[in-house]
Order: C-alpha cells, then sequence, then structure tokens
C-alpha cells in the first residue's frame, strides 16, 4: 500500500510553477479591465473589447500559423485550451491531492494571450483530487460546452474535438508522469465523452487534429494518420 501525502492547495498554486507554462496559473494580477470569464465564451456572449472571444482566438491562432481555413485553426486553438484545463487539474490533483475549483465563471481568460499568460483564477477554492471530480470540472465543466460551440459555430466535427481532449489529456499525464498521474488518466479516458477517442494499446487517435494541414507542417505523434494524406478531403477525418 502507498502512503500519498497531500498538502493544502496554496493561494498561488505555486506547485504547479516548476511543471512548466502549460501548468501554471495565476491568481492575482489579472489584467484591468478583466477579460471575458470562460462561462460568458461558452455561451458565445460578446465582449467589448474583443467581440466573441473564440472567433477572436480562432483568428489569431489562423493568422500566426498561416491556417488556409478557419476550422484547423479552430482544432488547435480547441487543443491548446484543453491541455491548459487537464494540465492545471492534473498538476493540482498530482502535488496537491486536490484541485481548485475551475467553474468556467472563475476562470478569466484573454483570448489575445498566450500560456501561461491566458488564464486567471479569481478564487481557490479546493475540491476533491479523484478522477470523477476532475472529469466533472474539464470534461463537463469546460470541455463539453466548448465543444458544442466549435461545432455548431466553426464546423469542427465532435469526433475531432473529443480526440484533441484525450490527446491533450495524455500530453499532461506524460508530462507529470508517475503512478498517480496515470491512473488517474486512465480512469478520465475511460470515461464516455473520450472512451474510443484513441486506440486503447497505443494511444494513437482515432480522429486527426488537422495539423498536417498547416504549411510546412507535418502530423502529429499520436495521429491516426502515419503520414500525410495528399488529399485535402482527408482534413476532415474526426
Amino acid at each position: 500500500m502507498v502512503l500519498l501525502l497531500f498538502v493544502d492547495l496554496d493561494p498561488a498554486l505555486a506547485a504547479l510553477r516548476p511543471l512548466g507554462a502549460f501548468f501554471a496559473l495565476r491568481t492575482t494580477g489579472a489584467p484591468d479591465p478583466a477579460p471575458p470569464t470562460l462561462a460568458r465564451t461558452y455561451e458565445n456572449q460578446a465582449s467589448d473589447v474583443y467581440g466573441h472571444s473564440i472567433t477572436f482566438r480562432i483568428r489569431k491562432v489562423g493568422e500566426a500559423l498561416h491556417a488556409p481555413e478557419p476550422r484547423i485553426a479552430a482544432s488547435i486553438a480547441h487543443q491548446a485550451l484543453a491541455a491548459r484545463l487537464w494540465s492545471v487539474a492534473l498538476g493540482c490533483a498530482v502535488h496537491y491531492g486536490r484541485i481548485p475549483d475551475l467553474d468556467p465563471r472563475l476562470l478569466d481568460w484573454d483570448p489575445d494571450g498566450s500560456a501561461p499568460d491566458d488564464l486567471w483564477l479569481s478564487a481557490v477554492r479546493p475540491l476533491p483530487g479523484d478522477a470523477a471530480t476532475i472529469a466533472a470540472v474539464v470534461l463537463q465543466g469546460h470541455l463539453e460546452p466548448l465543444a458544442a460551440l466549435l461545432h455548431d459555430h466553426h464546423r469542427v466535427a465532435t469526433g475531432l474535438l473529443w480526440g484533441n481532449a484525450a490527446s491533450a489529456l495524455t500530453g499532461a499525464v506524460r508530462q507529470l508522469g508517475g503512478d498517480r498521474a496515470r491512473a488517474l488518466g486512465a480512469e478520465l479516458l475511460a470515461h464516455p465523452l473520450l472512451a474510443g477517442a484513441l486506440d486503447p494499446v497505443t494511444l494513437r487517435r482515432r480522429s486527426c487534429c488537422l495539423y498536417y494541414r498547416l504549411p510546412g507542417s507535418g502530423v502529429c505523434g499520436d495521429c491516426c494518420f502515419t503520414r500525410a494524406p495528399r488529399s485535402s478531403a482527408h482534413g476532415a477525418s474526426g
């Protein structure tokens, strides 16, 4: 039997900082005026500064990467935000034994920022660090409404989006390493929203994030394709 020793969440979530940019989460110093919350983003509410935040982010990513169509930028922006949320939750679960409440109403998101400067948590409220709580907070609280928004307003296939979510989860688990991270990852991959998104043996995706369609790029390490398809018709995979 392994005895796990955990500490309380500290107000600055300092244990996340050494883990890298995607794990760090700011709890102070949000810009003034504060950027829109993720709750407003998922509800597709317009702000005075950015208009519709997700559309602003997709345009920003598309311009930076010279994406030939918005759907590719939408997929990449989605995977990056999914990776941020998984990393914060799993990093806290592993290092604190608890996670902060990541309610979308508590998270300010700057669609013009870049990790780790894009998210601010307005209050640190501890929750259990088990897989069921992480699933409720990240999958159901964030990735489900985000997937609905991107599917309905930006024509991104839901299979592609859940593939992104599963891929981002396994990436965070690999970065953390250790038995606890792997156990949490395995439980989360069995969740109905993610089950089947990856090959259970190889952890390769069963969909494509469309990254290969960017100029000068190739396929990702866990892509369903072993080489970039010649026909752009494959870009709809998901």
